[in-house]
């Protein structure tokens, strides 16, 4: 993994901002890598490097059955020549492998990548921190290099502190999705005295702000604003559905429905709101994630519902 990797920023043209005094622009994280994209690229930069230079041959992590983070791992394992062995949430999966690999891309990419599966129950999962849980873990697989669900710890921390750069400076506001809170703590702790950083949470809850607070290193003003996970982590609804649409339609950039796109639509919706000062310039890190897309639509077209075009 290169030790510099910009990426581009793109100046939005939308119609339903168009009128409207403020500046809307995105910083094409997903585009700096074609298979680890965005902030799972930056998070796993430094982690790779802390694994091998600790010697590990194999690094373990977790994940749901269509997960960003498992993906992008298991193509940095494959690129560095390190096995990587995926925890993955849904013991039922693990049934029948041929079958699961047919029907989700993101699990058969990651096998195809030579990664390892352990299928778990959803209750044994939410014991992936424990003490037993890990000791288990290492009498089935033997000594790993450990990386939490979603990638965040300091050394992800280390590796978002490299998203703002030279061309990011002009802005007075960053906003980013919000997951396990790694992307937003490097970008409050390399922010300008000047910009405001806004997160956006995917995930219902008020425990992101506690999750965050350890990794931060600057007196950045920063908030979260938890008016735009429609539900929930994973969940959608018809009006973001046509938002991502449209925005891809009038700007031909990708949005997915779990980060970036309820992200987008926040911002939008605080435009029009006229949350932003007149003159305003905002900037949009395009986090990637848009392998996840396939999943979304399968369970869309379930429920016979509208699809990511």
């Amino acid at each position: 993994m290169p030790n510099v990797l910009n990426s581009v920023i793109q100046k939005v043209q939308f119609s339903e901002i168009e009128k409207l005094e403020v500046s809307l622009s995105v910083k094409r994280e997903d585009l700096i890598h074609p298979e680890i994209s965005g902030n799972k690229f930056r998070k796993l930069k430094f982690n790779i490097q802390q694994a091998l230079k600790e010697n590990h041959s194999t690094i373990l992590t977790y994940g749901g059955a269509y997960s960003n983070h498992i993906v992008a791992t298991a193509a940095a394992g494959r690129i560095h020549g390190v096995k990587t062995i995926g925890v993955i949430r849904g013991e039922e999966l693990g049934v029948d492998l041929n079958k699961t690999l047919a029907n989700n891309k993101t699990l058969k990419f990651a096998h195809d990548s030579g990664m390892i599966f352990h299928f778990v129950s959803r209750s044994d999962y939410k014991l992936k921190h424990s003490k037993e849980f890990l000791k288990g873990l290492e009498n089935k697989f033997g000594t790993f290099y450990n990386v939490p669900e979603g990638g965040t710890n300091k050394f992800a921390v280390k590796g978002c502190e490299e998203i703002l750069d030279s061309c990011t400076q002009n802005f007075d506001t960053i906003c980013t999705a919000v997951g396990t809170g790694g992307t937003i703590s490097g970008l409050i702790n390399t922010a300008k005295k000047h910009q405001d950083i806004i997160g956006f949470p995917a995930l219902k809850g008020d425990f992101l702000e506690k999750e965050i607070q350890p990794y931060i290193t600057n007196k950045t003003k920063w908030k979260l604003i938890s008016d735009y996970h429609f539900g929930g982590y994973a969940k959608t609804s018809e009006p973001l559905i046509r938002f991502i649409n449209n925005f891809k339609k009038e700007t031909n950039i990708q949005l997915d429905p779990i980060y970036t796109g309820k992200m987008v639509f926040g911002i939008v919706d605080l435009i029009k709101k006229g949350y932003f000062a007149k003159g305003s310039k905002i900037l949009a890190i395009h986090t990637g994630g848009l392998q996840g897309i396939d999943g979304i639509n399968t369970i869309l077209k379930k429920n016979n519902s509208l699809i990511i075009r």
